[in-house]
């Protein structure tokens, strides 16, 4: 067991400071148990917590560290620019330069609006959906996260056709009963939707490779482009919610990767290669309606920031090195069949879905996990909990929930990855 008695003692000082001591919720451990690392510096693929213990990391900052922690000319990228402001709340060049890479990578965007965070992101492309089908209602996906906005926060009701329920306090009712939820996967469940709702919805917002629920993939051949049908069909909008698989599964994101074209795209995380940034985009005649073009309103005071705009292009740019991806994927695959063959040997069922360099391990007698009920009905959340302590303890950092997933860099060596296959069969062989 490593010495964590600092983390420990930061962790009970923050407690008395800051809501569960920490500042998102995952972070506090509680669907894992243990005790929250403290943090104190990363580089490449490992982070050190403040008692000095390293772990490989598949966390990534829950993404956005693609290229690796604190690479060197993403660093000094942001240093040399920090020397020259951090903010200016006004327009500076980096932001044309930073939206001009991302047109030209993200098939569908014609146009491009910086804000700071994904959930920022979230929120205005739906009041943009709304402003521009002049409709209220939308759909979501059970269990699909994006961000905290009051919308977002609903869960299903007893059926996939029903008026969502707030799943938080403080989202009023009467608000929720706009947003409308079905299965992942489950197409027969959004005509319903339509049918009941005629000329109601502005759009679907979609994760195209979901990862808040641990890692979907797409069960029925052609979803996302039924999706994308049955919103020509209906006047709705299609929203690609890509803040974590944007960058990740392809250079053009899962739009690429599927060849479907959403009406908006929101983005984040890899965009500001680690620095709050977000942004969303899509057809012109669509983001025109944003102010001051357009009766759409939204601004922030540090959209478009220098910092994040010199740390974009730093990590954009190297992605579009040749054979990036596929090198990436590669290793990928490497460790997740790894960690299966390594179940399979312990007599640990599981089942892996894996898209690019996004993974989540299941513990499940099912064949497959194609949407958030297989999780939260058929996996066994105690023994993640028990699976993920236990690879903390091996030195390797997995995200605290069995409903998040993985990811890989460019970091990430062939060691480092036999060094976390080995890890892996240490630690179920304490806790089976």
């Amino acid at each position: 067991m490593p010495n964590i008695q600092q983390s420990q003692i930061d962790f009970d000082q923050a407690k008395k400071i800051l809501p569960g001591g920490v500042n998102s919720p995952v972070r506090a451990f509680k669907s894992v148990g243990g005790t929250p690392r403290f943090f104190a510096s990363a580089s490449g693929a490992y982070v050190q917590d403040v008692d000095g213990n390293s772990y490989i990391d598949y966390v990534g900052s829950w993404g956005p560290m693609i290229l690796g922690h604190a690479h060197p000319d993403v660093v000094k990228g942001v240093q040399e620019t920090a020397a020259l402001g951090m903010s200016f709340g006004a327009p500076c060049e980096l932001e044309i330069d930073l939206a001009k890479l991302v047109i030209d990578m993200v098939p569908s965007i014609d146009v491009i609006r910086f804000v700071n965070s994904g959930s920022e992101a979230t929120m205005s492309a739906l009041r943009l959906a709304r402003g521009f089908t002049g409709r209220d209602k939308f759909i979501k996906f059970d269990g699909g996260y994006h961000g905290h906005a009051d919308g977002f926060l609903v869960k299903a009701g007893s059926g996939a056709a029903t008026f969502g329920e707030p799943d938080s306090a403080g989202v009023p009712a009467d608000y929720a009963k706009l947003t409308l939820t079905a299965a992942f996967n489950d197409i027969e469940a959004i005509k319903q939707l339509f049918a009941e709702n005629k000329d109601e919805i502005a759009c679907i917002i979609v994760e195209p490779v979901p990862g808040n629920t641990g890692v979907m993939k797409l069960y029925e051949n052609g979803f996302l482009q039924q999706l994308r049908d049955i919103c020509d069909a209906e006047g709705a909008l299609l929203i690609f919610d890509e803040v974590m698989c944007g960058f990740r599964v392809a250079a053009g994101g899962a739009q690429e990767r599927f060849n479907i074209m959403p009406d908006l795209t929101c983005l984040g995380k890899i965009i500001g290669g680690g620095l709050p940034v977000g942004a969303y985009g899509g057809r012109e005649e669509i983001m025109r309606q944003i102010s001051p073009d357009g009766p759409v309103y939204q601004a922030g005071t540090l959209s478009g920031n220098p910092l994040a705009m010199r740390a974009g292009l730093e990590t954009l740019t190297r992605l579009q090195a040749p054979g990036f991806y596929d090198a990436l994927e590669a290793k990928t695959t490497r460790l997740v069949e790894g960690l299966l063959a390594g179940c399979k040997a312990a007599g640990v069922p599981a089942v892996a879905n894996q898209v690019g360099a996004m993974f989540t391990i299941f513990f499940t007698d099912l064949d497959e996990v194609t949407c958030c009920d297989d999780v939260s009905k058929h996996c066994d959340l105690a023994f993640f909990g028990r699976y993920f302590n236990a690879m903390l303890d091996e030195g390797i950092y997995l995200a605290p929930s069995q409903y998040e997933a993985a990811f890989v860099s460019a970091a990430h060596t062939d060691e480092d990855i036999d060094a976390t296959m080995a890890a892996a069969g240490r630690a179920l062989a304490r806790i089976i």
